[in-house]
């Protein structure tokens, strides 16, 4: 059954007036340097100058109700038989290869509204896990009614251990019974992608448990007597951690790959069963037909559940253009197999070209409800600012792992907005309605309300 937020709760009151600092950028710095290395923390600011939001987002413990009862209602439905059955019917045998694994950073996407928190997709590769939780282990609270009324959504000293844990999971269930000993992250231009510094956190993870990581393309993969290798390393490789945008392993760079993942060689998290399961958009369209949902047999409750938080959704087809465009203002177009918000369009900003080229191009996309991203001020040029709300929910094998948030402004999420970006999620102890004054103490810019 869902569960309805709290309106007009003092989370709602923080995040619509308080613009005080909560991210303690010197403690920050201390926590990225101790993670990896002295000097990371300002290499990263220099080269990702808006990657940290100075604000919190304030969430209630209603908010994160829902998320995990839609989480567990999206798991529920993912696991049966028949909807295995009809997402990979015809899908290539790649694909199709069941490897056992769960699949590791599943991020599920929401955005806030008046009622539940909509789900607006699922990612099977989510990044950023590693730098949210060093933001959130830098915040500060900006008064002491916040001090003593919020706090972290989960136990920040579990998370790390969780992660880790998490990846000698995946290789427990892929069949393996030894260690896990080496793990290679790999992405096609790895050397240049945004969240490269990530990576590098996460070899110092890996390190810290006695695991050997190294990052590669997939190009630089061989097998050796039917093991993996990274280019010239010598110890061959367990697990794959895949932060590849080619889900499937299509391309011609991934063929060692993509051999070696069915021929279990190596152990390969999130694996392209996994992505397609889970997180292209042609499923969200399932999840939200009624038809589909009573055909497969889904409960009342979680039907229930899923048409109330996930936007209802319907792929795109060339035969519905004149009912799209009437309605594209309140439509948001997705490439079924899209990342990273790349090709994604609001309806209302989409000309007419661009729309022709989503219905009629060969590639596939969904037409999603419009659900408008809440807004969290935060204080630019002395003034108050909206800024746009993403929360993510990691979760591994259908549980709660951690929360964060992105702020943003336009179109999209983007990590490049003066102001926004990554930003820590703190949630109420309490659900209950609170005047603004009993939190916010007045001015929410007064000088006293300030961290550095």
């Amino acid at each position: 059954m869902h569960t309805l937020c709290v309106m007009d709760s003092v989370a709602d009151v923080m995040n619509s007036t308080c613009g005080c600092v909560t991210t303690d950028r010197a403690r920050l710095r201390t926590v990225l340097d101790e993670a990896l290395r002295p000097g990371f923390a300002d290499a990263l600011a220099e080269s990702h100058p808006d990657l940290f939001a100075d604000q919190a987002v304030f969430l209630t413990r209603g908010h994160l109700a829902s998320m995990q009862a839609t989480i567990d209602a999206v798991e529920s439905v993912v696991r049966t038989p028949a909807y295995a059955a009809r997402v990979l019917a015809d899908e290539d045998p790649v694909t199709q290869f069941d490897a056992g694994t769960a699949g590791v950073f599943f991020g599920y996407d929401f955005h806030l509204t008046d009622g539940a928190p909509q789900l607006i997709e699922v990612n099977t590769n989510a990044g950023g896990a590693l730098l949210q939780l060093a933001l959130a282990a830098a915040q500060h609270p900006c008064c002491e009614p916040v001090r003593e009324s919020f706090a972290p959504p989960l136990p920040l000293d579990r998370v790390e251990s969780d992660i880790g844990a998490m990846f000698e999971t995946e290789l427990r269930l892929a069949g393996h019974a030894g260690p896990l000993r080496h793990v290679a992250i790999v992405d096609e231009a790895w050397e240049s992608q945004f969240l490269r510094p990530e990576f590098e956190l996460f070899v110092a993870l890996f390190a810290r448990r006695g695991v050997h990581a190294t990052i590669g393309a997939p190009s630089d993969l061989r097998i050796e007597a039917g093991r993996v290798h990274l280019r010239d390393e010598p110890t061959p490789i367990d697990l794959v951690y895949l932060r590849s945008t080619d889900f499937r392993l299509q391309t011609e760079s991934h063929a060692v790959l993509r051999r070696a993942h069915v021929e279990r060689a190596v152990v390969v998290t999130p694996s392209p069963r996994t992505h397609r399961l889970y997180a292209d958009k042609r499923n969200l369209a399932l999840l939200t037909d009624p038809a589909t949902l009573d055909a497969l047999a889904v409960p009342a409750s979680t039907r229930e559940t899923l048409l109330h938080t996930v936007p209802r959704t319907v792929e795109v087809h060339a035969d519905a253009r004149d009912a799209l465009w009437a309605d594209r203002d309140t439509l948001f177009f997705k490439p079924c197999d899209g990342f990273g918000s790349r090709a994604a369009y609001r309806g209302e900003k989409v000309t007419r070209k661009v729309f022709e080229s989503i219905v009629t191009g060969e590639r596939p996309y969904v037409a999603q409800a419009l659900v408008r991203p809440s807004e969290r001020v935060v204080a630019r040029d002395g003034k108050l600012a909206p800024m746009k709300v993403d929360v993510r929910a990691f979760a591994y094998d259908g549980r709660l792992q951690f929360v964060a948030a992105r702020l943003y402004q336009g179109q999209t999420t983007n990590l490049r907005t003066k102001g926004g970006g990554l930003s820590a999620v703190v949630v109420e102890a309490r659900d209950e309605a609170s005047p603004a004054a009993d939190v916010a103490g007045g001015e929410a810019l007064a000088d006293d309300q300030r961290t550095s």
